[in-house]
């Protein structure tokens, strides 16, 4: 059993942390802080709840970046004294511990140092998600019904909260399309690299005579916007539709028509809402989702424009990103990345960090920052 050079161990992880401790600036959080709980104090402070949303979230937020390096760095110290101890007492059983803390910590930290790659203007937002079923008939309809659980079982994994918006529900299984959101800090920003075509191949288990089906869904990733973003759309640019809301297979669920449907008229854009019970809160929740598409939209015709301009002859990496391999062996593969893993099951119940930060580190590096 090789030896475990402890000192070395530290050195590289504490290394490692004090960069992280300097792009993410803490004394700057600790200001920030300070000035937010001011604002918090205020007596005041729920006569604009939109903005009190904003400064609480904001608090919260900041108070738990500090918590999360600072109790990094103390248990990076402890295990330093747990190892000065145990090599002093000549007790193998707490280096095995030290060991093991190690292992955690370097996770940990490596984990953090990824987060410090999400500096793009929108990154620390929350993420609206849209998943469309593409070719492959209803097995595209149930593949994109699979990428929502897993997802959603991602979110649940970091216990963040998920809110689904809309779903369309597919006449024999899976569904036509659905919008939901992830609200959690750096949400947008971690879930982007998630964006383009994800791709599926297995044995069909609609089609009887159990031939390899191959099926195709499309991901979207935006940011959820807030009041300060300037994003305003003319009330005659959009169309308003209402309907029934529905169920799988049709079933109707609501007896009015609350459902929401808005067109914007020059761009095309449609969005929908059905998860409230009002009418006017899935106009509301439907106007979300619409601006944040407008948005990203609008950042994605000045990228192209801009990469006209340089003469950027790259093909763009949202287009068929991932591919999801059942049958004839089991294997997910990251096509970017080259990250691959062949537990399957695990990807499809939401163990989705690897590819995450994987696809995050290559962002930065092929972006040019």
């Amino acid at each position: 059993m090789a030896t475990v050079d402890f000192a070395e161990q530290i050195k590289e992880l504490s290394t490692t942390l004090t960069s992280i401790e300097k792009v993410l600036d803490l004394d700057k959080i600790r200001a920030e802080i300070a000035d937010l709980q001011e604002q918090v104090g205020a007596p005041d402070l729920w006569d604009d709840q939109a903005n009190a949303q904003r400064v609480t979230g904001r608090l919260s937020v900041l108070q738990a970046d500090v918590e999360r390096v600072t109790g990094l760095r103390a248990r990076l110290e402890d295990v330093e004294v747990l190892v000065e101890l145990a090599q002093e007492e000549g007790d193998p059983d707490s280096l095995t511990e030290a060991e093991n803390e190690l292992k955690r910590l370097g996770a940990s930290i490596e984990s953090l140092e990824v987060r410090t790659l999400l500096s793009g203007e929108y990154d620390e937002r929350e993420a609206l998600v849209s998943i469309r079923s593409g070719a492959g008939g209803v097995d595209a309809a149930d593949f994109a019904e699979m990428l929502q659980r897993m997802y959603v079982r991602w979110a649940e994994r970091h216990h963040y909260p998920v809110e689904v918006y809309d779903t369309s529900y597919a006449e024999e299984a899976g569904i036509k399309s659905t919008t939901f959101a992830i609200k959690a800090p750096y949400a947008y920003g971690t879930l982007s690299v998630e964006a383009g075509t994800h791709r599926l191949v297995r044995i069909s288990p609609f089609d009887n005579q159990g031939r390899r089906q191959t099926s195709f869904a499309a991901i979207e990733v935006v940011p959820v916007l807030e009041q300060t973003d300037e994003i305003e759309i003319p009330e005659e640019e959009i169309r308003v539709d209402v309907y029934r809301s529905s169920g799988p297979g049709g079933q109707s669920v609501n007896t009015t028509d609350s459902a929401v449907r808005l067109t914007h008229i020059p761009t095309g854009v449609v969005v929908s809402c059905q998860n409230e019970k009002s009418q006017l809160q899935n106009k509301a929740s439907a106007m979300v989702i619409l601006k944040a598409k407008l948005l990203a939209l609008k950042k994605a015709e000045e990228r192209a424009h801009i990469d006209e301009l340089r003469g950027d002859v790259q093909a763009s990496w949202g287009d068929q990103m991932r591919n999801y391999v059942l049958n004839p062996y089991q294997m997910v593969k990251d096509l970017r990345t080259e990250y691959e893993t062949g537990n399957t099951q695990s990807v499809l119940d939401g163990e989705i960090d690897e590819f995450i930060e994987a696809g995050i580190r290559w962002r930065r590096e092929h972006s040019g920052a």
